[in-house]
């Protein structure tokens, strides 16, 4: 993917957005391929589940725990399903470092609004691998993780390196980061390619405020530049002579994108052991994109079980160059109809439940947890309307918006 989304992190896997907001869309919403295809760094919201595990940016001053998790992910929303398995496998080597590695699977099958208009539907699959590795000396924790993505007509290498450090007694935590992306950009039965470039820089703050209160604020800047749009996707422009009112022509992107989000969150540990969370975060980019996004949740333990509910509200214009409908054709320099780009807001609703195993038929195991997650979607968009609609002047359709459900099952064990 191109992309970096709306960043997750916290106690159970979040909601997603892709790995950047603002123009990146509903990650479920894979419009990909000729079918109208996503990038491949777009993920569906079920992969982050076990992704958030091998981030980087771990707390700086201890590794993480040796673990292995597997996870099955499902999505289902405007006219895309996608499922598939995911493995994570992590082991300490010493005292001082921790190996990390990660296999991931998205089975995708389409059959979204862009595909139904403009092509026919279309199944594919995504395979992902990430090798990582983290190094602790004293209060310093240096993360480097490489991260491969294959798809039939889209491949992605990506680098990661971060860098943290534990301050006054470990009561601030300071971080940083660095990414740099290469990807391929094909299109299916035919013999173009294309590069996209990506380099992303990542600056944190956490702080421990009192005994039950902690608080982050993170800051991240993304610079991408090549071939930065679909090759499957068109716009449309309106056609006097053309039966429906409209014809199509190619999308043109600018060749380059720069972007940066801020991000405070904090979280609050009440007195029966539950807590509370919010956060808020801002998105800005070279294309006229702004976004926000607002989200609470609440975290109930209760023996060996832990309950979570969440909510999540998201907003973005339209970026400069985006229409639904253009005046003509070649009506400006650069031209866009994907509806990522467009005017939308989003609602999320989450349900989440774990329960704690004790393990007791080995010495091998120190302890395991099954987690249950459920995820429900809205998106409304203010200006892309629904061409499915027929016998309507070109212009007028009613706007497009859909829902989309996800569930995560994943089972982990401590060793």
């Amino acid at each position: 993917m191109n992309a970096s989304a709306e960043r997750t992190g916290g106690h159970m896997p979040r909601n997603l957005e892709v790995e950047r907001a603002g123009g990146r869309s509903p990650p479920n919403q894979a419009s990909i391929g000729e079918r109208l295809r996503r990038p491949a760094a777009a993920r569906p919201a079920a992969a982050f589940a076990i992704l958030l595990c091998a981030s980087l940016g771990v707390r700086a001053g201890v590794l993480p725990e040796d673990r292995a998790d597997v996870l099955y992910h499902y999505y289902d929303g405007g006219g895309v399903q996608i499922d598939g398995p995911s493995v994570l496998v992590r082991k300490s080597v010493g005292q001082d470092v921790s190996l990390n590695a990660n296999y991931y699977v998205d089975s995708v099958s389409s059959a979204s609004i862009d595909v139904i208009t403009q092509a026919s539907r279309y199944s594919e699959e995504r395979k992902e691998s990430t090798l990582g590795v983290d190094y602790l000396h004293r209060d310093t924790t240096l993360s480097l993780a490489w991260t491969k993505s294959d798809e039939n007509d889209y491949r992605a290498t990506t680098w990661n390196l971060g860098l943290s450090q534990e301050v006054f007694g470990g009561l601030t935590t300071l971080s940083m980061g660095y990414g740099r992306g290469s990807d391929d950009v094909g299109k299916r039965g035919t013999d173009f390619s294309a590069p996209a470039d990506h380099w992303h820089y990542r600056l944190g703050l956490s702080q421990v405020l009192t005994r039950n209160l902690i608080a982050s604020l993170d800051f991240e800047a993304v610079a991408d530049e090549g071939f930065l749009n679909n090759p499957y996707r068109r716009v449309r422009y309106a056609d006097a002579g053309s039966a429906t009112g409209y014809s199509y022509q190619a999308e043109v992107y600018p060749r380059t994108r720069d972007s940066s989000a801020v991000a405070l969150r904090g979280r609050y540990y009440l007195p029966y052991r539950a807590a509370l969370s919010a956060g808020y975060r801002y998105y800005d980019d070279s294309w006229g994109i702004s976004a926000s996004t607002v989200e609470v949740g609440y975290t109930q333990p209760w023996r060996r079980w832990t309950f979570e509910l969440g909510y999540r509200y998201y907003t973005q214009n339209a970026a400069d160059f985006y229409s639904d409908l253009f005046p003509y054709a070649d009506a400006q320099n650069f031209l866009a109809r994907d509806k990522e780009l467009a005017s939308f807001s989003s609602q999320a609703l989450r349900l989440a439940v774990g329960y704690e195993m004790p393990i007791g038929f080995t010495h091998l195991l120190d302890k395991g947890a099954i987690n249950l997650v459920y995820d429900h979607f809205t998106y409304d968009y203010d200006n892309f309307r629904d061409l499915r609609v027929t016998g309507t002047a070109a212009g007028s359709e009613p706007l497009y918006g859909f829902s989309a459900n996800v569930l995560q099952l994943f089972f982990s064990v401590w060793f």
